[in-house]
């Protein structure tokens, strides 16, 4: 166990392949995956391959957005926090937390309604962080 980083309830964290910094994240035990908030998306096929085409918000303080093109990494049914079944597409990046780059399975939808931009969920989190319920924002408290 002393292998494990501890994250609090929520951290903030860079995506750099995304050119997105200090994106505050909910950790969420109960959520399999991890998401990240878009205003949009579609998924298209191109030379055989599926791509998901996405508006993401890369600034959250002036409202930039930027669209993106990833390969869609995985498709998955799963059941929201509503309990409705819907399909989401996952891509590979990269998270650095701790100063430390962890390569991050992530799904989009829009978040707009929730009050962080992205929940790092159970696939995340495994064999690599302890949460600490009673604390946030650790990774970024020990960099310094």
């Amino acid at each position: 166990m002393k292998d494990k980083l501890i994250v609090g309830w929520k951290e903030s964290l860079d995506l750099p392949e995304l050119g997105i910094f200090n994106i505050e994240a909910k950790v969420d035990t109960g959520a399999g995956s991890s998401v990240l908030h878009c205003e949009s998306y579609e998924v298209k096929i191109i030379d055989n391959h599926k791509w998901i085409i996405c508006q993401i918000i890369v600034n959250f303080k002036t409202g930039e957005l930027r669209i993106f093109k990833f390969p869609v990494y995985r498709e998955k049914i799963v059941k929201s926090s509503f309990g409705q079944k819907e399909k989401r597409y996952y891509i590979l990046t990269k998270a650095k937390l701790y100063n430390q780059s962890f390569e991050i399975k992530l799904s989009f939808r829009n978040r707009s309604s929730m009050r962080y931009p992205m929940l790092l969920g159970k696939s995340f989190l495994s064999k690599k962080f302890i949460v600490d319920v009673s604390r946030s924002n650790l990774s970024q408290k020990s960099v310094g």
